[in-house]
């Protein structure tokens, strides 16, 4: 044990120890927000719009990578596994060629290993990931639907979460409160989504004429 950890933290692969450790504690993070009714990836702000040019540099070559346009979070990490992997891939077989390379060599090389891995990568979950909002048809198309609390209760407090489907059927997962003169509503409530404020949805219990009904059983 102490042999690998020794090796893991060698000054020549310690960039990518430091990406790995990274990856676990976003992804901690993630899931700790998540439970109590938040998400980092809004509080880190991933409503970034992949599909058309920005004045920003930085975002054009974010969007050049994330050829999948996936959340910024996801691509965060397809980053950082990528990066840690190849890095050290690259110092495992260099030493035993040679010996290691310096640590700026070896992660500039990681670093261009990494481009297409993540570029095929996020393609590629792209089209099995449910997305949190759907660009194509808007957030406020989703205004006027009504959805299901899936993660709650909702109250005026932390925003929970709603799966809700779309005009076509797609579902999403939204975040949503409460509206301030609604009482909390459980996880499993059907609600109504009436308003939005940035990402976030403003929901109350939806009526009963709102409700889907189940088709009658038809009497042999």
């Amino acid at each position: 044990m102490s042999t690998l950890l020794e090796h893991v933290m060698a000054p020549e692969v310690r960039p990518f120890a430091i990406a790995a450790a990274m990856i676990l504690i976003v992804g901690t993070l993630e899931v700790v927000t998540m439970l109590v009714g938040a998400s980092l990836s809004e509080m880190l702000g991933t409503s970034i719009d992949f599909s058309h040019p920005s004045d920003n540099g930085v975002i054009n070559a974010i969007s050049w990578i994330n050829v999948g346009g996936v959340p910024l979070l996801i691509f965060l990490l397809l980053a950082l596994g990528a990066f840690s992997i190849t890095g050290f891939l690259i110092q495992d077989v260099a030493r035993m060629v040679a010996g290691s390379l310096p640590a700026s060599l070896a992660s500039l090389a990681a670093v261009v290993v990494s481009v297409p891995l993540v570029r095929g990568a996020s393609r590629g979950i792209a089209r099995i990931i449910p997305k949190d909002e759907s660009y194509a048809i808007g957030l406020g198309d989703l205004v006027g639907r009504v959805g299901e609390v899936v993660v709650g209760p909702l109250d005026q407090g932390p925003p929970g979460r709603v799966s809700v489907a779309d005009i076509h059927g797609n579902r999403h997962f939204v975040s949503a409160v409460a509206a301030p003169s609604s009482s909390p509503l459980p996880q499993g409530t059907l609600v109504l989504l009436v308003d939005r404020v940035d990402t976030r949805f403003v929901a109350v219990r939806a009526d009963d004429e709102l409700k889907p009904t189940k088709p009658a059983l038809s009497s042999s």
